[in-house]
């Protein structure tokens, strides 16, 4: 198999060895997790780009259906004030309703926020977590508690340790 490779801001690869965290089924994942092609991305929920991206990469599902799949990463980048909880957040629906509640905090952040930083206010939490059929009070005691700061941190080193250096960050596997 070919190394991965991670484009640049002009969509060039890049001629550098990257040490990316291996895909697990721990990952959010849509579509195919045995295909051929699989697409890494880091974002950021409040990112202005990551924002015009993400239909990019739901078309990418949908077109391609089983021949692709994409990993979600967080990336919260430290200006964007709302971003690191968010991504918490997306960890606490998952905890508590699984993959798809993930998956529909996720994309209510991203259909909801206006990006750049506290597009989306956090006080709005719960109600994506209602939205995503994700129980409120359970939510808010992960959120509020901070259990996930450190792993939504690490998971930023490890996509620093792939090359990312910014959002969207997206790794052709």
């Amino acid at each position: 198999a070919a190394a991965p490779t991670i484009g640049n801001q002009f969509d060039q690869p890049m001629n550098q060895e990257i040490t990316l965290v291996a895909v697990t089924t721990d990952d959010w994942l849509r579509g195919n997790p045995k295909a051929k092609i699989t697409v890494v991305e880091y974002s950021d929920t409040e990112c202005p780009f990551c924002k015009r991206h993400f239909p990019t990469m739901q078309q990418v599902v949908s077109t391609y259906g089983d021949k692709v799949a994409v990993v979600f990463r967080d990336f919260p980048l430290s200006f964007h004030q709302n971003a690191q909880k968010e991504a918490e957040a997306g960890r606490c629906a998952f905890e508590i309703g699984g993959n798809d509640a993930f998956w529909k905090v996720h994309d209510y952040i991203f259909d909801k926020t206006t990006s750049n930083g506290i597009g989306f206010p956090l006080d709005q939490l719960p109600v994506a977590a209602k939205e995503a059929g994700v129980n409120v009070a359970k939510f808010q005691t992960c959120l509020d508690s901070g259990k996930y700061a450190k792993t939504v941190t690490d998971e930023m080193a490890g996509g620093s340790s792939a090359g990312v250096n910014g959002t969207p960050g997206n790794i052709l596997l």
